[in-house]
């Protein structure tokens, strides 16, 4: 099946929450009134609607009123929904409907098997589907990677109704015959372009393989691009098309810049941002595992409340580093991307983004851990002259210019230049692209101070910091993978996507490129 083939599009605003709790003191006497059925009509399990009814859920969110009709109808799915927009209940809420009142299969024989990036993700995935089923006997369990294999084995004892796994260490059980996939009538994808950007491409292939041709399948991912069109062509048939319009970032968190000089400079800026009483809860990001363990060593021998939440940490560790998080007991948490991913604590005050993402669609998903629940939040981030070419990226995807602002004592003495004289960007080397600037890409002609200031550009600057070229370390022995499965110098690391997954070490790496 081609992408061409793919049916009717539903194109509505986004929801705020994953799902619209709303206590009668918070709505009109109509919105009460209407609510009183809104699930109901969408042809949900009585037990289901038992549950929702318990945790005073009433209203579906637009892609559940979308996609939960067409999923109880057997209809392959596939949806583009972002994080908040409901969509964890969307594939879940008609997967227990349409498995309620069907026998148990066997031992690790589940009847629904959902796919998940991190263990963080899975996790909340977990805790969903165990609400949801709250009036239901039905087995849920995860499968990730860092959790030992002695807890997954007893859990797989025994039959299982619900699976949700990360990817490696469900092939791994797999492949030991442990698990029986030849079950499983629904499979779902959650965050399937976060799968494909750390490398499980061909694990998720595998795992589809495994399952009946006769399944049910269903996608969603935040972004749709030609590799998802891909992969979607090859595992759904004649999918329903579900896609969820939403503003870029959300409009309640106001975001920030600060620029620069170097890395002590940014440690200086963090060092007051932690300081100030505005700050509640943050969430602090850095690049790397190593950058994380150190900002969190050096925040906490300040004084300050801080943990480090990284890939490298067991399951047990990440979990309990969140629960602190969540009873105030850690003020500051420092994690990378692919650990943060499906972290959901609502009092998130402030985003500190000590390094910027190499994508703009990490930037948004970085944000998003602020501001929730209707609640205002601040992401601040911190950029220097390599990250220009972050930033443009940034601004051009969210469409909103960045304001920039200064902490008096601690104004940048080297104001990044957001634009060269004309050519492409700076390559790895650090040469220019081209044309008159000398490093600079021309989208944005002009020279951004630390006054918010704008001014002609003149001549860029190709190196880095000390007189490198921009984009290399010192000496090799400082590349360090970061958590998007990339080293320093942007090549591939699926051994390290792998890793997280499977919980065991990372495939050797070349000493010399």
């Amino acid at each position: 099946m081609s992408s061409n083939e793919m049916t009717a599009v539903v194109e509505t605003p986004v929801a705020d929450e994953t799902l619209a709790a709303a206590p009668a003191t918070e709505v009109t006497d109509i919105e009460t009134a209407a609510s009183d059925s809104a699930f109901a009509a969408l042809g949900l399990h009585p037990l289901v609607l038992k549950a929702l009814e318990a945790y005073e859920y009433t209203t579906p969110t637009p892609v559940q009123a979308a996609a939960i009709p067409h999923a109880l109808e057997g209809r392959d799915i596939l949806a583009t929904a972002e994080t908040g927009t409901g969509k964890t209940a969307a594939f879940m809420l008609p997967a227990l409907t349409r498995t309620a009142e069907l026998p148990r299969m066997g031992v690790a024989a589940p009847r629904v098997l959902v796919l998940a990036p991190t263990r963080e993700l899975a996790k909340q995935v977990t805790d969903a589907a165990r609400k949801y089923a709250k009036f239901m006997k039905r087995n849920i369990v995860d499968v990730v990677g860092g959790m030992p294999y002695r807890d997954q084995l007893r859990l797989l004892s025994r039959a299982v109704d619900v699976m949700v796994a990360t990817p490696g260490r469900l092939l791994d059980h797999v492949s030991r015959n442990r698990i029986d996939l030849s079950t499983v009538e629904v499979l779902i994808l959650d965050e399937a372009d976060r799968m494909l950007d750390m490398g499980f491409l061909d694990d998720v292939e595998t795992i589809a393989k495994c399952c009946p041709e006769s399944r049910q399948t269903l996608l969603f991912t935040a972004t749709l691009d030609r590799r998802m069109a891909q992969l979607a062509g090859k595992l759904l048939r004649n999918p329903e098309r579900v896609a969820v319009e939403s503003t870029t970032t959300a409009a309640n968190v106001e975001q920030r810049l600060h620029h620069a000089d170097d890395m002590d400079h940014k440690r200086r800026l963090l060092m007051h941002f932690a300081g100030q009483e505005e700050v509640g809860k943050a969430i602090i990001f850095a690049a790397t595992k190593r950058d994380a363990d150190t900002l969190a060593e050096e925040l906490a021998a300040a004084g300050h409340a801080a943990a480090a939440l990284h890939g490298d940490m067991d399951q047990f560790k990440r979990n309990r580093t969140l629960q602190r998080l969540r009873t105030g007991q850690v003020r500051l948490l420092v994690a990378t991307d692919v650990a943060a991913r499906g972290i959901d604590v609502r009092d998130i005050t402030h985003v500190i983004n000590f390094d910027l993402p190499r994508s703009a669609e990490d930037y948004v998903h970085r944000i998003g851990r602020t501001g929730r629940a209707g609640a205002s939040g601040v992401a601040i981030s911190f950029a220097a002259r390599p990250d220009r070419d972050a930033l443009f990226r940034i601004e051009r995807y969210t469409g909103i210019r960045l304001e920039i602002h200064t902490v008096p004592g601690l104004e940048p003495q080297r104001p990044i230049h957001a634009g060269g004289g004309g050519g492409r960007p700076a390559g790895r080397s650090g040469r220019p692209g081209g044309g008159n600037g000398g490093g600079g890409y021309n989208k944005k002609p002009w020279t951004r101070n630390a006054n918010g200031g704008e001014g002609k550009a003149g001549g860029g600057h190709p190196g880095g910091y000390q007189g490198r070229p921009q984009g290399r370390p010192a000496n090799r022995n400082d590349h360090v993978r970061n958590e998007h499965g990339h080293s320093e110098r942007g090549r591939p690391d699926h051994g390290h996507a792998r890793r997280d997954s499977h919980g065991g070490k990372p495939v050797a790496r070349a000493t010399k490129w």
